[in-house]
């Protein structure tokens, strides 16, 4: 009996080191794994909601960001279980180790796109090159855009977002969507609406609709940026004496709403004669809401305009302006530098 019982501990002593041993070269595996970088170039890997340790594990190995599944999984189940990863759109840029890997989706570093808006384009506009980023198609953004019950949830004083996506730089991960590329621009054109309101000239009275549409001018009426604020202080001259603003982009503004927003190009004799609420050559005041989205500098200078006793301003055809304080002055400019420049053209 004592034999047998010495055997059956000598068996098991053996089978203990067999399975120390077998473990050892296993854990060594395992951190050898855990050491080693992987690969080379970038990949880019998507991680759905819910994805658990196996089917991460799966994920990466067959994208390419670690050498083997269930080495990762391994390493996950009994080395990373408080590591909790949050799903998405990730680029890798190889090589990495495993825990370089895990702790970029830990942390939630999920790929950005990068798309840019430059001051002054029409909602329209903006909505072609969202959907060039392919983060959103543009006709469900235009549509976002001009739906008013998205203006109404954003706090926007009016029916569409038109002036009030902001132009700016925007770096945003995959799955933002259309919604959220809108609201993310709102809250770019809020923190710069409400930065120029600290420069708010005492006497300037507009409220916020009024200062974005004014602003929304300015942008497409400005040549250089030195001039905002003179063209500000001109269009609030004609404000405060109650004449018409009689300015061509609020009347090409009226021709796109008229023809789904198509256009030659020309603004013709008709279309300054046209009735339309946006036609400020005929209308007193301010058009009813944007024609575009202005830019920061476009916004300030809405609220604060340089002091000037100018009425009018004309191009002179290489993006500077002579701006006049009265009608002869301006009759002058606008036969120097638009009858007699564009006959000298032809």
């Amino acid at each position: 009996m004592k034999r047998i019982v010495l055997v059956i501990a000598a068996v098991l002593g053996v089978a203990l080191l067999v399975a120390v041993a077998i473990a050892g070269v296993l854990y060594q595996r395992e951190q050898a794994f855990a050491r080693t970088p992987f690969g080379k170039g970038s990949v880019t890997i998507d991680i759905p909601p819910g994805s658990g340790p196996q089917k991460l594990a799966h994920l990466l190995a067959q994208g390419g960001a670690v050498s083997s599944a269930d080495q990762l999984y391994t390493h996950l189940h009994y080395f990373r279980r408080s590591a909790h990863t949050k799903a998405g759109e990730y680029e890798f840029t190889l090589p990495l180790t495993p825990d370089q890997v895990i702790e970029k989706l830990v942390r939630a570093e999920v790929k950005l796109h990068h798309f840019t808006i430059p001051e002054g384009l029409r909602a329209d506009e903006i909505a072609t090159l969202i959907g060039e980023s392919g983060l959103c198609t543009a006709s469900d953004f235009l549509a976002l855009a001009r739906d008013p019950a998205e203006a109404h949830a954003l706090g926007i004083p009016g029916k569409s977002l038109e002036g009030y996506l902001f132009p700016d730089t925007y770096s945003v991960p995959k799955g933002i969507g259309c919604k959220g590329i809108a609201q993310a621009m709102h809250a770019r054109f809020l923190a710069a609406y409400n930065q120029a309101q600290t420069h708010r000239a005492a006497n300037v009275k507009l409220s916020p609709a009024d200062t974005v549409t004014l602003a929304s001018i300015i942008e497409k009426e400005t040549g250089l940026p030195e001039d905002r604020p003179h063209v500000s202080c001109v269009f609030h001259n004609r404000l405060r004496k109650h004449v018409q603003l009689a300015t061509d982009p609020t009347v090409v503004y009226a021709i796109l709403l008229e023809n789904d927003f198509k256009w030659d190009g020309n603004i013709h004799k008709s279309d300054l004669q046209r009735p339309h609420p946006y036609n400020t050559y005929l209308n007193i005041g301010l058009p009813p809401g944007p024609i575009s989205n202005p830019g920061e500098a476009a916004i300030e200078a809405a609220v604060h305009p340089m002091e000037c006793n100018d009425l009018y301003f004309v191009s002179r055809n290489d993006h500077t302006t002579v701006f006049c304080p009265d009608w002869k002055c301006h009759d002058a400019a606008v036969q120097k530098w638009q009858v007699e420049y564009f006959k000298k053209k032809h």
